[in-house]
């Protein structure tokens, strides 16, 4: 988002859980595309909290998975924020080999790539 729209539209990620770092094959799928990921951190939505990052600021919480909706949901019961769920494909553990994997990598990008475009229009 940010690398497609720069400033116009303010974007944090994050998770239902936090972990130190983003999986080596988003790095590379993302940096295929001009977005470095390298020095990027995953956080949770109990991180921006705790970092004083309120939820309540935004206006659209995107969730990719079930887990993550459920939690946004819940979050959002007593706020005027939007929750939209992304039925996105989770790569991780899909292929034999790199070469597999980093195919599995790309079409989840390609797949959050086409629902950014669909639901923002275009770019910067």
């Amino acid at each position: 988002m940010k690398k497609l729209y720069g400033t116009k539209i303010y974007v944090q990620s994050a998770g239902v859980r936090s972990e130190l770092e983003v999986d080596g094959f988003v790095v590379t799928v993302c940096d295929e595309i001009g977005v470095e990921l390298v020095r990027h951190r995953v956080r949770s939505f109990d991180d921006m909290e705790e970092w004083g990052d309120d939820i309540t600021g935004y206006d659209l919480v995107i969730a990719m998975s079930p887990a993550a909706q459920r939690q946004a949901l819940e979050y959002t019961r007593h706020s005027a924020l939007e929750v939209e769920y992304w039925p996105i494909m989770d790569p991780t553990g899909l292929g034999e080999t790199r070469e597999a994997k980093l195919a599995s990598y790309r079409a989840t990008r390609d797949q959050i790539l086409v629902r950014i475009k669909a639901r923002f229009g275009g770019f910067g």
